[in-house]
């Protein structure tokens, strides 16, 4: 093991200083990895968060092996010390009255639930499933999961739904944030492969942040940019005047949806300029000169008008991305969350090509994830991707993983997995009868909602799987079953920079509830088919098949020994392959490490590739009818995505707004005579709801934000995706706006 992934020159072995808690004052010589038999009531444990893709390192107190109070940990590898509200607060989620504690079944009135035992629930679950399975074949049942379980808990339940059970369709959650992004770069490195590591953040000379407010979004990753000692330019493209914006050196507020043309004139002024790595691209790129035709009509006029940027603006942009300094580009949910997302993705990654800005410090095409195992779903959870990143569709990859797994080839697919929204339209046709969703709140959370919630209520048969029994969703099962949370199991996920992190159980889940691993061996055993999974006989035993699963691929992390390994190390970025395996791999390996330093990318001509398209208009461009568009995004650090966790800490709801709110233009509010803190009404064609008004200049006139966290924003959302990714656009819709009562 290299010495820099050890504990003998860390804090991990050699700090004693006191934390301070709910707990006394406690020193420990080290944090041990897992709760220890046998050792004092008082004790430090090391975890990994998990809520955003940061993968923050924190210390949970025990007392008498339960966890009462969280905080950073003093050196980590990634946070170093620091934690954004939701970590110091993850254990809060867990303690309130709304848990589901055991399985329960639909009664007879619509609304009530009937408790039952593990063993009725699972027997319903099976003979409900099998009878589908058939009486309709392997496309009519699915499953929606999540980028909030671990690894080992997506590979199982991918591999228990398609090789064991015998259905076809499943996807996750994660492709309402990182589809997008997962195709961008297979598309052109010809693996998804995210290039970078946060020290980046630190050694840039110009950051330019794309659709992401980093400082609300990922506040850790933001104080990485603050670390930064070279002075840089931060250059924040969006149509909001977020807090990142306010920090950042220049800002460019451009039209909703324009990011494209931006892109693309960005590429022409780069050519005209000469601002080119011309040995970089002809060594290891392709499609170049096709690239640089196309953007030629995109001139500075055109950009101009379609951006609604000035000259002045555009010139400060392109100066900051001149030759001889380091740019990094960073993108997150404001380029993912689009009907053209895909190709805007690449048109990021052309201009980190065409400039040679790939591989060295301070640079990259950079998609920064949104939940915290995202990567982990990317990888091994069996929808877009046969595990470890291969293609159901490719025989000898069908054979390699029925090999590995020492299961029959004809059990594995011959190709993905529908899209969440594909899913949703055949059940909408009748031809998926029952769905099986784990940890999600599609209810909340997918666009369009009511079409949603009535997508649903179609089904013959709905199984929920859930830490509570009132979310949104939960209301319309038919069966829950009740799961345990981050900090009740073990496990690993995949942050933003490719580092594997090992989460730990610091309390027992309550009441019947079980890890969603264990209710996924439950169902194996049930259904009939647990030998096919003997061996995948607990998480960590899971996680050495996930290594066998990776050994040879780009996302190799063979070399990884143990949990215990991981966790000394602080997390290890893939690839880490075997030394024993892989000839030179036992050269120093830094605890922060990006891709793509020979230039060498994972297409079969070892080049990266130049992809484009025109770019396209809006679904739903506003008119006479619907004059405003409707922006969505993030509202506070302190909550998370649908507040079905985050909701339930009386703390964090003091730090975020209580209600849903729009924010309006102070020009657009003056010309409705609404004033701040009013009631209005905004509306779409698929509804409309009453929020509170905040007037602010962070708005362009004739645009509109609501934050996602609450149910109302997404009565209005339009369901459109990217048809590269399929991903959803969020951050584009049609509304009109109407004052209906004064401030209370």
């Amino acid at each position: 093991m290299n010495s820099t992934e050890t504990p003998s020159n860390t804090w991990r072995r050699a700090w004693t200083g006191p934390l301070t808690s709910s707990l006394d004052r406690v020193s420990h010589p080290g944090l041990p990895s897992q709760i220890p038999a046998g050792k004092s009531p008082d004790t430090l444990v090391r975890t990994v968060c998990g809520f955003c893709s940061t993968g923050c390192e924190l210390v949970a107190h025990l007392r008498e092996g339960q966890a009462v109070n969280l905080s950073p940990s003093p050196d980590a590898i990634v946070n170093a010390g620091t934690a954004c509200p939701k970590g110091w607060e993850a254990l809060a989620p867990l303690t309130t009255s709304e848990r589901l504690l055991c399985p329960m079944i639909r009664g007879t009135s619509s609304d009530s639930f009937v408790a039952c035992g593990w063993d009725e629930a699972l027997r319903v679950f099976c003979n409900k499933f099998k009878r589908l399975l058939n009486d309709h074949g392997p496309e009519s049942v699915a499953f929606l999961s999540t980028g909030q379980i671990t690894t080992e808990e997506m590979a199982l339940l991918g591999a228990l739904f398609k090789f064991g059970m015998g259905g076809m369709h499943g996807d996750s959650n994660t492709r309402q944030c990182m589809a997008t992004s997962h195709v961008a770069y297979k598309q052109s490195f010809g693996f998804d492969a995210p290039p970078f590591s946060y020290t980046d953040f630190e050694e840039s000379d110009t950051l330019v942040l794309i659709g992401s407010n980093l400082c609300v979004a990922h506040p850790i990753l933001w104080q990485r940019v603050l670390k930064n000692r070279r002075s840089p330019e931060i250059v924040v493209i969006d149509p909001r005047r977020t807090e990142t914006a306010m920090n950042a050196t220049l800002h460019l507020p451009i039209k909703p949806k324009s990011d494209l043309v931006l892109l693309y004139g960005t590429a022409r002024e780069l050519v005209r300029r000469d601002g080119l790595d011309l040995e970089f691209i002809g060594r290891h790129t392709s499609g170049f000169e096709a690239f640089k035709t196309f953007v030629a009509p995109f001139t500075l006029e055109r950009v101009a008008a379609e951006t609604g940027l000035n000259s002045i603006q555009l010139e400060s942009f392109w100066n900051s991305l001149r030759p001889g300094r380091r740019c990094s580009f960073w993108w997150t949910m404001g380029v993912n969350q689009s009907h053209e997302s895909t190709r805007t993705a690449q048109a990021i990654i052309n201009l980190a090509l065409m400039t040679g800005n790939l591989g060295k410090p301070g640079t990259g095409a950079n998609s920064i994830t949104g939940q915290c195992n995202a990567m982990g779903s990317r990888l091994f959870a069996n929808a877009t991707s046969l595990l470890g990143g291969r293609d159901f569709a490719d025989s000898a990859h069908r054979r390699e993983v029925a090999s590995l797994l020492n299961i029959p080839p004809e059990r594995i697919p011959t190709s993905a997995s529908l899209a969440y929204d594909q899913i949703l339209d055949r059940i909408d046709e009748g031809r998926i009868k029952a769905l099986w969703i784990i940890g999600t709140n599609p209810s909340h959370s997918w666009i369009d909602q009511s079409r949603l919630r009535s997508t649903l209520a179609r089904l013959e048969f709905l199984a929920v799987q859930d830490l509570y029994r009132d979310t949104d969703t939960a209301r319309q099962a038919h069966l829950l079953l009740p799961a345990a949370g981050w900090g009740e199991k073990e496990g690993t996920q995949i942050n933003s920079e490719r580092r594997i992190g090992i989460t730990r159980k610091l309390r027992r889940a309550p009441g019947q509830a079980l890890a969603d691993f264990h209710i996924f061996k439950l169902v194996a055993e049930y259904w009939g088919c647990s030998e096919r999974f003997k061996e995948w006989s607990s998480p960590e035993q899971t996680f050495q098949i996930l290594k066998r699963l990776s050994r040879g691929r780009p996302c190799d992390f063979s070399g990884i020994a143990s949990y215990d390994h991981l966790d000394a190390a602080g997390g290890i970025q893939w690839p880490y392959p075997d030394p024993e395996k892989v000839p030179g791999s036992s050269t120093p390996r830094e605890p922060e490490r990006r891709l793509f330093q020979d230039g060498v990318f994972f297409t079969p001509d070892g080049k990266a590739r130049f992809l484009f398209e025109p770019p396209r208009e809006p679904a739903e461009p506003p008119c006479s009818e619907y004059p405003w568009v409707l922006l969505t995004g993030r509202g506070s650090s302190a909550q998370w995505h649908t507040l079905t966790r985050t909701g339930r800490s009386p703390l964090l709801r003091e730090l975020s707004p209580r209600e849903c709110y729009v924010e309006i233009s102070p020009a657009d509010a003056r010309a409705l005579n609404i004033t701040p803190g009013a009631r209005v009404q905004v509306a779409s064609r698929r509804g409309s709801v009453e929020v509170k008004a905040q007037v602010m200049a962070t708005v362009s006139p004739g645009t509109l934000f609501m934050p996602m966290h609450f149910p109302e924003t997404n009565r209005l959302t339009l369901q459109t995706v990217d048809p590269h990714s399929r991903q959803p656009s969020y951050k584009h819709c049609a509304v009109r706006l109407s004052a209906t009562a004064q401030r209370l």
